[in-house]
């Protein structure tokens, strides 16, 4: 090559690399055009929640939602590939769309996700696998799609790191180990604490799920799937009180009468599926546990005459007999319920599927109102034999 064309190449090269340089300089300007700022931003709708008093989510144009949990937090669900807005407060955590790889602690939290075919969004369990009733959970941690990655106490921060945790979804045991907290927090780990054991009316529970609709981009199916619960609902309210008594319980292994507290959730799905809860004076004036141990003594004069027992299966597994019943229990022989066939069980899924809570209302219903004595089974509940 001549010395001549080598010069025009050169000043080639040079004038193609100066016009590129401009081009990145300009295209970094237009990019700080782009920029929001948050003091500029007015939310122009909020989500409409029935239930649900420990949430609340506001909308931004442009896609954006601020995600408030009472006691637990902010969070401004950013689109994907949006801009984060600049100058915001210094209390709200980014939460930029798609949430993935989500390391999951609150059980209630599981079926909400099931029900917005949101599973594979979640890649971290702080439940091992014998410890999901759900099946779709149970069989995505048995493929491998989903790791146990350890409890809310002592989690495994290398597993949940090497998965690149986008959310953890907590519950409020969270706040007796701090510290683990503050460490997933070190991490940039988004920590949001599940509130939903603290609504107020049982259906409030289930309506967590358009939170989650909302940090997903599913608000239209969560809206969807929720309406058919509230239906559920409204359905046995357009019907008469039956005044039926029920009492919900479990024998603990020391022999007393676990029962639920009159302004607990499931004494108040009793209420609204018709019944009358027996023990409608028990406060909770002493702490915020929703259950309370009762002296079999007490708990045999106050519930004998109740008109319907319902065992709770959660802690010490599933009865199917009235012989089971009486092993935890001989007393229990002389309750009206027993003797008139009217003692009914939960099934062990019943407080991990959130979404269900419409159905369980619906269940009681039809238990309280249908003298049919072939009816032994409902979806939540069966009666024991």
């Amino acid at each position: 090559m001549k010395k001549g064309q080598r010069n025009f190449l050169t000043a080639c090269f040079g004038a193609l690399l100066l016009l590129s340089c401009t081009f990145m300089v300009q295209g970094a300007g237009n990019a700080g055009d782009k920029e929001i700022l948050w003091e500029n931003m007015e939310p122009d709708h909020s989500m409409e929640l029935l239930y649900a008093e420990q949430f609340s989510v506001d909308y931004y144009d442009g896609g954006y939602a601020l995600v408030s949990v009472t006691d637990s937090g902010r969070f401004l669900v950013v689109p994907e590939e949006a801009p984060i807005p600049e100058g915001l407060d210094e209390d709200i955590v980014i939460l930029q769309k798609p949430v993935e790889n989500i390391y999951l602690v609150a059980t209630s939290a599981m079926d909400l996700f099931c029900s917005l075919d949101a599973l594979d969004s979640i890649s971290l369990s702080g439940t091992d696998t014998d410890g999901w009733y759900i099946d779709e959970a149970k069989a995505a941690m048995e493929e491998g799609r989903i790791v146990y990655a350890g409890k809310y106490s002592a989690p495994d921060y290398e597993l949940i790191l090497s998965k690149d945790c986008g959310l953890a979804v907590e519950s409020t045991m969270i706040y007796h180990t701090p510290e683990v907290k503050e460490k997933l927090e070190q991490f940039e780990i988004p920590v949001l604490v599940e509130r939903s054991s603290y609504e107020s009316h049982p259906l409030g529970r289930t309506e967590w799920m358009k939170l989650y609709g909302a940090i997903l981009g599913k608000e239209e199916l969560a809206e969807e799937i929720f309406n058919e619960q509230a239906d559920k609902l409204n359905a046995v309210l357009s019907e008469e009180n039956t005044g039926k008594t029920a009492a919900f319980f479990y024998i603990s292994t020391n022999g007393y009468a676990n029962v639920r507290k009159s302004g607990d959730y499931v004494s108040k799905m009793i209420e609204l599926a018709g019944g009358k809860y027996i023990f409608d004076d028990l406060g909770d004036e002493e702490n915020a546990l929703s259950t309370m141990n009762m002296q079999m003594e007490e708990f045999y004069a106050r519930a004998k005459d109740a008109d319907f027992l319902i065992y709770n299966s959660a802690i010490d597994g599933e009865l199917t007999t009235i012989d089971q019943l009486l092993d935890k229990s001989p007393l229990l022989a002389d309750f009206k319920a027993v003797q008139e066939g009217n003692a009914w069980c939960t099934g062990k899924n019943l407080f991990q599927e959130t979404t269900g809570l419409g159905v369980m209302i619906e269940d009681m219903h039809t238990m309280f109102t249908n003298d049919d004595p072939t009816l032994t089974e409902l979806t939540y509940m069966h009666k024991l034999q």
